[in-house]
């Protein structure tokens, strides 16, 4: 498995979403894709799935140095004593001393950013968390946390997909040498029965949804986790690394359209 390393940290560039995956059938789901050979898992305090998730992690018995594990806190828990509860609550649901990754989930209106950050980074001087990141922050966002207050941060977990046009964003982290984990890989589920990305399915013998993951695997510096809960889509996942996209396929994806966001709660950011 290809691997981005920043601030101390190896992402895995195919990792495990789990937004859904809840209770027995989460656990399992986990197990099973750790058998597989995942070893890249996100996870969320909003999902209510971490206790799951832990127990799929000690179940496995996958070395704790050979996994990753992401977790994010709410919008609404970004005060310090706040963040500091939310950490400690995800790593005792998890069974784990240390996260791997820790994210602000979604920005929240009038929030003290840099308050925030400085949280996170006495979580990390502490060895809560190994490193920290964001979610779903606009390009003024990531200017004030990168430029501005000048914070490690080591991601930017935002959704892209073959129907959305992420370059702006990508430019920006790129020129700072941070990954863009890319959420909704899939776009929901809606890459499957779109006729240009079956065709080129068609054409290399695979699914219109390997070759939409391959597209964004092949990317410098993107990272996708696509939820899968059958074990058969999780191998599918993993499979899409065999894919060889030529020029013509490219270009057959670059046309779509790219102005469709599937995921805009309507705590949403502005995002043009």
């Amino acid at each position: 498995m290809e691997t981005i390393d920043i601030h101390g940290i190896s992402l895995p560039k195919l990792g495990l979403g789990t937004f859904k995956l809840t209770g027995d059938e989460g656990q399992k789901a986990v197990e099973n894709a750790l058998a597989l050979g995942y070893r890249h898992i996100d996870t969320a305090e909003m999902y209510d799935n971490e206790e799951a998730v832990g127990a799929a992690i000690a179940a496995a018995g996958v070395p704790r140095s050979d996994l990753h594990v992401t977790t994010k806190v709410w919008y609404d828990h970004l005060a310090p004593d706040a963040m500091r509860r939310a950490c400690e609550s995800s790593l005792k649901k998890l069974g784990l001393n240390q996260l791997d990754l820790y994210l602000i989930h979604w920005p929240a209106p009038g929030m003290n950013l840099g308050g925030a950050l400085e949280t996170l980074g006495q979580l990390k001087d502490e060895g809560l968390i190994r490193a920290m990141g964001v979610a779903n922050f606009t390009l003024p966002l990531m200017r004030e946390a990168v430029e501005q207050i000048g914070a490690p941060i080591a991601c930017n977990q935002i959704e892209y997909h073959t129907f959305l046009d992420q370059t702006p964003m990508l430019t920006f982290l790129r020129g700072h040498g941070i990954p863009l984990v890319a959420y909704s890989p899939l776009g929901q589920g809606r890459v499957a029965g779109n006729e240009t990305l079956q065709k080129i399915g068609e054409k290399h013998g695979v699914s219109a949804a390997q070759v939409a993951l391959k597209w964004l695997l092949d990317q410098d510096g993107v990272i996708a986790i696509p939820k899968a809960a059958r074990t058969v889509s999780q191998q599918a996942n993993l499979d899409a690394w065999g894919i060889t996209l030529d020029d013509a396929d490219r270009a057959a994806i670059k046309a779509l359209p790219k102005d469709q966001r599937f995921c805009a709660p309507d705590f949403s950011p502005k995002w043009d």
